[in-house]
């Protein structure tokens, strides 16, 4: 029988401080609306509908990392000695039933809102819905056979871009996609530093990321290759004209990629300690990005 959980085991096993990794591309593409809607007389969007997709995004979320905790740990993946881990399962705090559960319930709450956004727009929403909660409910599944970086660049770029952009217009523009690359690539990497520092962890668990497929090597150049791509797909989109001169400002956040990048190309699968906290350093880049990104299209609107 499990003990009394108190408050705190709660919050950690939502883990709130990821949520950036959903709701800041949500919030680029409500924001990115606005812009539009400051320039373009005849759009009229849902602000409401943007609001509860920025909210079921990060409900999709906690429902995967909960399942996606309940495997790790069946799977033998988290254990005593693993690092990242929130360690309820490995401390016995929950069961892991509970946990399950917890994740069940989040993507029931999570498909109830995605129902109620689909029965006032279109089914464009449902194809996305249907895709994101195969993703939160199956990610375990694709991140053992080295699908996980693409499976969370999908949800979390183009999927939520895409879905937020029509939760608001009723319109499915694939141009929006732009906005999900930079948020996309850099979130990825929040995985795949925690993958590449856990490579010989993983193989004793018998399960497949990429960062074991790819070798050490390989993965030092994915990691500095997406935050290449994040940077250089701002620049593009300013230059193409699809946003204002002045979202530049992002690239300040540049000395913070540089420094990461370094910390990543000393990794070593004989001494993981030297990335231990690159994916909570690569979290906190992506949080920095998003947000600029996200006030500073706000602020060119009104340029």
């Amino acid at each position: 029988m499990e003990n009394k959980h108190k408050l705190n085991d709660w919050i950690i096993a939502v883990r709130p401080w990821s949520f950036p990794a959903s709701s800041m591309p949500a919030v680029v593409t409500f924001v990115y609306v606005f812009f539009l809607y400051k320039q373009q007389a005849n759009l009229s969007p849902n602000w409401i509908f943007g609001i509860l997709s920025i909210v079921g995004a990060v409900i999709f979320q906690i429902s995967g990392n909960l399942i996606s905790d309940y495997y790790d740990y069946k799977q033998g993946v988290d254990r005593e000695d693993t690092f990242g881990s929130s360690r309820l399962l490995v401390n016995k705090i929950f069961a892991p039933e509970t946990i399950l559960r917890l994740g069940l319930f989040f993507t029931v709450l999570g498909i109830c809102i995605g129902i109620y956004i689909f029965y006032h727009t279109g089914w464009p929403l449902l194809i996305i819905g249907g895709i994101g909660t195969v993703a939160a409910v199956f990610y375990y599944y694709f991140k053992y056979r080295a699908l996980g970086d693409l499976l969370i660049f999908i949800i979390y770029g183009p999927m939520i871009t895409l879905g937020t952009f029509y939760s608001m217009t009723s319109v499915v523009d694939w141009k929006a996609i732009w906005l999900s690359i930079p948020i996309g690539c850099i979130t990825v990497n929040i995985l795949h530093a925690n993958n590449t520092r856990d490579m010989a962890h993983d193989k004793r668990a018998h399960i497949r990321t990429l960062a074991m497929q790819l070798g050490i090597k390989g993965s030092i150049i994915e990691y500095i290759s997406l935050i290449s791509l994040a940077y250089l797909s701002l620049v593009i989109m300013v230059v193409a004209g699809f946003l204002h001169w002045f979202v530049l400002g992002v690239l300040i956040t540049l000395p913070v990629a540089v420094g990461n990048c370094k910390i990543m190309s000393t990794a070593s699968i004989y001494n993981p300690s030297n990335i231990i906290d690159l994916d909570v350093k690569t979290a906190q880049l992506q949080l920095m990005f998003s947000t600029l990104f996200a006030v500073l299209i706000f602020i060119s609107a009104w340029l």
